[in-house]
């Protein structure tokens, strides 16, 4: 369940913040009277991300089993390369956020109200799709029912309230120091869900080995005791783990963690946001 409630808020809370400078900036340009459309922009990238995942719930739903692997197992891979992908990009980019989207809704506003609602629905639709598509996979990982899907659902709505507090300038944070440990943590998520992915490839036998055990705790950590729900929920934590799992577990996290938390080579000024 934190699993997905991190998913959530990070996820979320990247697209508050987009929103709310987005919002700020029209108000204090003068274009308050462009809050329309950009609130449609908005809503439509919404509704996509929550159609994208009613589509993978019930879709994959009516699929034989190892259709519903196949689908399960490289859906996983893919989610966990936008991630990761979206972590390094967002640990190098948050500092010129502001700039950035301030260009693109400049241009828009040149453009026209059409052009307004499609600068809106893009920078919120990517990170909606890539939402829908994690969270998703990570549900599937965990297997525990709702709970994971309450976990992501509190993420969104503490997003949403932190945005909204920025906005109303009762709360700063460091963009830089907060996603480089939200990135940390979700490159940690994201190698459950890998091994996970690969676990159900084995099992749709499109990859070997799915009896070939690389360790075996299922006595000392049972999976359905509370602690082994935690590790379950937290890190996607499996006792009994293949060696194809642990091997792609390992070859992911380590570098990958090893990167991310590697030093700019210039060292960037801190960037501390309250939405002006």
């Amino acid at each position: 369940m934190f699993g997905n409630y991190l998913i959530g808020l990070r996820e979320g809370l990247e697209a508050s913040l987009v929103v709310c400078i987005l919002v700020a900036y029209l108000v204090k340009s003068g274009n308050k009277d462009k809050l329309g459309p950009l609130w449609l922009g908005v809503g439509l990238a919404v509704a996509l991300s929550l159609g994208f995942g009613a589509v993978l719930q019930f879709g994959s739903s009516t699929l034989t089993f190892q259709a519903q692997e196949l689908l399960g197992g490289s859906l996983s891979i893919v989610s966990v390369g936008l991630v990761t992908w979206m972590v390094f990009w967002m640990k190098r980019t948050a500092r010129h956020m502001k700039t950035e989207l301030h260009g693109r809704l400049d241009a828009a506003l040149a453009m026209g109200t059409g052009a307004l609602v499609l600068t809106a629905f893009l920078a919120v639709g990517r990170e909606g799709l890539e939402t829908s598509l994690f969270i998703w996979t990570a549900v599937q990982a965990t297997g525990d029912g709702v709970r994971p899907l309450v976990g992501a659902a509190l993420g969104l709505l503490t997003a949403v309230v932190l945005g909204w507090l920025f906005y109303r300038g009762a709360l700063s944070i460091n963009l830089s120091k907060f996603f480089t440990w939200t990135g940390a943590m979700l490159v940690v998520v994201a190698a459950g869900v890998l091994a996970y992915g690969f676990h159900d490839l084995q099992e749709g036998d499109f990859l070997p080995g799915l009896h070939t055990l690389a360790f075996d705790v299922s006595s000392a950590v049972p999976a359905d005791s509370w602690y082994g729900t935690l590790l379950k929920g937290v890190f996607n934590f499996q006792p009994d783990p293949t060696v194809l799992q642990s091997a792609a577990w390992a070859l992911y996290v380590v570098p990958v963690m090893a990167l991310f938390l590697a030093p700019p080579r210039r060292p960037a000024p801190a960037t501390t946001v309250g939405i002006t």
